[in-house]
């Protein structure tokens, strides 16, 4: 199995499929996992088998690092289309994600004003105020809702502590349009059960909860690379074609990743 751990703060630029030339800001550690989920499609792996030994990134590393890079991409006139917080885990877990955010959106402005800033983010801090104000001032709010089933929630993202995903969706609301919304669905199974999220029973109540958001758009997407758990299995073109072509029924933007 191989598992993907990347640099910090700063790695990239990448080719993202959703976001373009994306240079990726992480705030966890280089050597290890640290998730408020555990995900059993996690492209980094279970949180157990990859514990970090560094400590987190500090804010003046991250603004440090960053700016040199962007000096370096103005200079080879290769600018980026997003400067994306996403990486070895929950980037709002950091204690001081929301003065990160103002020194990343400060340093945009001077380097890349074309660059948009977006945050990945599993929503499970949504309800620090410190956390949903700087989430207020990205350009792409991108926050997980994998669906509304508290049994499926625990059985594949594995939140750490609790997690009601009816309050999850009450702070989704919270940003009053300013969120897009991000579901991964996928076939097959684990440890003998069913993971599969694209049937009636899942899309409908979702979609539900996803109108009640009214987001500014809608991701779907599917696995992409290798997951820890083995058994799991990408939802078909066809599958996300027909959930993403109810979504923009509803009247909300929704793009699909295959």
């Amino acid at each position: 199995m191989s598992t993907i751990i990347y640099p910090s703060p700063i790695f990239g630029p990448v080719h993202s499929r959703r976001l373009g030339i994306s240079l990726g800001i992480n705030l966890l550690p280089a050597d290890g996992k640290v998730c408020s989920f555990d995900c059993i499609y996690c492209e980094c792996g279970f949180n157990e088998d990859h514990r970090p030994t560094l400590p987190l990134p500090k804010r003046e590393e991250v603004a440090e690092k960053l700016e040199k890079k962007l000096q370096e991409m103005v200079a080879e006139g290769q600018l980026p289309d997003v400067l994306t917080f996403a990486g070895n885990g929950e980037p709002t877990c950091h204690p001081h994600f929301p003065e990160i955010i103002d020194d990343t959106i400060r340093l945009r402005n001077q380097y890349c004003p074309k660059a948009k800033v977006s945050v990945l983010s599993n929503s499970t801090m949504i309800h620090r105020q410190d956390v949903h104000d700087a989430l207020m001032k990205v350009d792409n709010n991108i926050l997980k809702l994998d669906t509304v089933d508290p049994i499926y929630i625990n059985k594949v993202d594995h939140p750490n502590g609790t997690y009601d995903v009816n309050h999850i969706i009450e702070r989704l609301k919270a940003f009053k349009g300013h969120v897009i919304i991000q579901t991964m669905f996928m076939r097959g199974e684990c440890q003998g059960e069913s993971v599969d999220n694209t049937s009636e029973a899942y899309v409908v109540p979702w979609l539900e909860a996803v109108k009640s958001i009214a987001p500014q758009q809608v991701m779907i997407y599917t696995i992409d690379r290798e997951t820890p758990t083995q058994g799991l299995l990408k939802a078909t073109h066809e599958q996300l074609d027909a959930i993403r072509d109810r979504v923009i029924a509803a009247g909300i933007p929704c793009t699909a990743s295959y």
